[in-house]
C-alpha cells in the first residue's frame, strides 16, 4: 500500500504526509509543471502541463489497495475501477455507491457553466474539514495495514 496524491489544488498534502510518516507508508505526489510540489517525505512525479495529464499519470501508477487523495470525481472513478481507495480532501471515501451521483452532479454543473450559468464555489476550508480528513485517512491507513498483502 502507498498513498498517491493528486496535488492539483490539494489542501491536505502536509496532513497526509504527517500520517504517512507516522505509519511508515510511502507517498507519491503527482503534479504537472504548473503545480510543482516538492515535500520532504514524498516522491514527486512531475508531468508536462496539459488537460488531465497528472490524472492520467496517477491512474497509470495506481494499483489495487493504494490510497488516492483527490477531489476530482473522474479520477476517483478511474481509481475505483483499478481497486484503489480514493478519498477526498474532506474525508469522504469515494465508493461504487456514491461515484455515479457525483459524476452526474459534475456533468450537470458543466452543462450549467457551458450555458453561461454560474455556480458558487466552495466555502473557505474549515478546521472541521481538516479534522474529518485526518480521521478518515488515519482510519483507512489502519484498516489497510491490518489486512494481509495480496
Amino acid at each position: 500500500m502507498r498513498i498517491l496524491i493528486d496535488a492539483d489544488g490539494c489542501p491536505v498534502v502536509d496532513r497526509t504526509l504527517s500520517l504517512a510518516k507516522k505509519y511508515g507508508v510511502a507517498v507519491t505526489i503527482v503534479c504537472d509543471t504548473a503545480h510543482v510540489f516538492e515535500k520532504e517525505g514524498a516522491d514527486t512525479v512531475v508531468v508536462p502541463k496539459g488537460a488531465d495529464s497528472a490524472d492520467f499519470k496517477l491512474v497509470n501508477m495506481v494499483v489495487a489497495g493504494d490510497i488516492v487523495i483527490t477531489q476530482d470525481y473522474g479520477l476517483a472513478a478511474m481509481c475505483l475501477a483499478k481497486g484503489a481507495l480514493p478519498l477526498n480532501q474532506n474525508g469522504m471515501l469515494y465508493t461504487e455507491i456514491n461515484i455515479d451521483g457525483l459524476l452526474s452532479f459534475r456533468h450537470i454543473s458543466k452543462k450549467i457553466r457551458d450555458g453561461g450559468g454560474r455556480l458558487k464555489g466552495p466555502p473557505k476550508r474549515t478546521k472541521e474539514q481538516d479534522a474529518a480528513f485526518f480521521f478518515a485517512l488515519e482510519k483507512l491507513i489502519k484498516e489497510r495495514l491490518s489486512q494481509p498483502e495480496e
